[in-house]
């Protein structure tokens, strides 16, 4: 069966969901959200261990919905920990699909995304694409010096939904994405925070190793602190590794990674809870100014964006300290699922090229 409209389905992997959705050119056909348990994901050893699990879930999912799979014009997934790359719309291919198997940039849910579009695509005759992967890394030379010689900076943050959500305000602002300079804030189950200079992001804080806390993951952590840490005996590698990106922040005070719960309990009168998310919305403003300071001071908007943007009291907390540097546009949750579908259809329309991976 063909289909006159392009058809785009959409894979976005996450840690504890896999978001599909179904696009007929800019129009929203169909969305669900595969929910995994944490029992459930527990019974693999590795990150791409899930791969059969979820893409099963999804062609259950796809099947209830009585979508036949050869209508579609192409499956977009959401770009993983590749190499450094810049922002943009990418074909999969095998050299892509592989350095996601072997995981060499870091093991993270979204390294599924691009194998379940490759695998799919292929039995459909189909072509495959990512848009804006976590690895997008589009930094400025000096924002690359560590500190010390040994270390350089890394780029990993959320930039699909990032760069979706500056293209909206910038386009609502009735501007191009590369006409405007914004600092724009993801707080989600990581918290990425940058400026984007005329459509580029230019620095970042690495969601997994720097700036804010987040529900899960530490952030930025007093170094010599750390070091003694690692060296006390106390954990082996992986169990440290493990509280810093899966059991730190939000999770390491309270034992839950969901802001409500403990905004729950700020409410019942603990004083932790209240400190604890007053220092979250702290550090997040703290960050945005830092990021204001790279685009000196030049800041058309900022943008705070992310499942915990439904937060009225952390969001007020920010706009409290970051109101002086320019207006502030709150778009709550996350644009990934359209950015991806939108993406793969520029480059279908022959809007944009599709970028090669090498």
């Amino acid at each position: 069966m063909s289909c006159s409209k392009n058809r785009i389905l959409a894979i976005n992997p996450g840690a504890t969901s896999t978001k599909i959705a179904i696009y007929e050119e800019e129009t929203l056909l169909f969305k669900k959200i595969v929910e995994h348990s944490v029992k459930d994901l527990k019974e693999f050893s590795s990150i791409f261990g899930q791969y059969e699990y979820r893409l099963n879930l999804v062609l259950e999912a796809l099947k209830e919905e009585s979508t036949e799979l050869n209508t579609l014009t192409a499956i977009v997934g959401r770009g993983g920990l590749l190499k450094p790359l810049l922002g943009g719309t990418y074909g999969v291919n095998e050299k892509m699909v592989d350095d996601l198997k072997r995981a060499e940039q870091g093991e993270h849910a979204s390294n599924l995304g691009a194998v379940m579009a490759w695998n799919l695509a292929n039995q459909l005759n189909i072509p495959a694409f990512i848009v804006d992967p976590v690895s997008v890394d589009e930094m400025e030379p000096v924002a690359r010096i560590s500190g010390l010689s040994d270390l350089r900076r890394i780029s990993l943050s959320h930039a699909l939904n990032m760069k979706a959500v500056a293209r909206k305000v910038a386009k609502e602002m009735d501007k191009k994405y590369e006409e405007v300079n914004f600092v724009v804030a993801h707080l989600g189950t990581g918290v990425s925070v940058t400026p984007h200079k005329k459509g580029k992001m230019i620095d970042v804080n690495n969601a997994m190793a720097e700036g804010p806390f987040s529900p899960d993951r530490c952030g930025g952590l007093p170094a010599d602190q750390l070091v003694k840490l690692c060296f006390s005996g106390k954990y082996t590698y992986e169990e440290l590794k493990e509280k810093l990106i899966r059991k730190g922040g939000l999770y390491s005070y309270f034992g839950t990674m969901d802001v409500r719960e403990v905004e729950a309990l700020a409410e019942k009168g603990n004083e932790e809870a209240n400190i604890v998310l007053d220092a979250l919305a702290y550090q997040v403003a703290k960050e945005i100014g830092a990021m204001a300071a790279v685009l000196m001071g030049e800041v058309d908007r900022i943008i705070l964006t992310g499942g915990i943007a439904y937060s009225q009291r952390i969001v007020n907390d920010i706009i409290k300290r970051v109101k002086f540097i320019a207006p502030i546009e709150v778009v709550a949750g996350e644009k990934e699922l359209q950015s991806l579908a939108l993406g793969a259809l520029r480059v279908i329309r022959g809007e944009e090229e599709a970028s090669l991976y090498s």
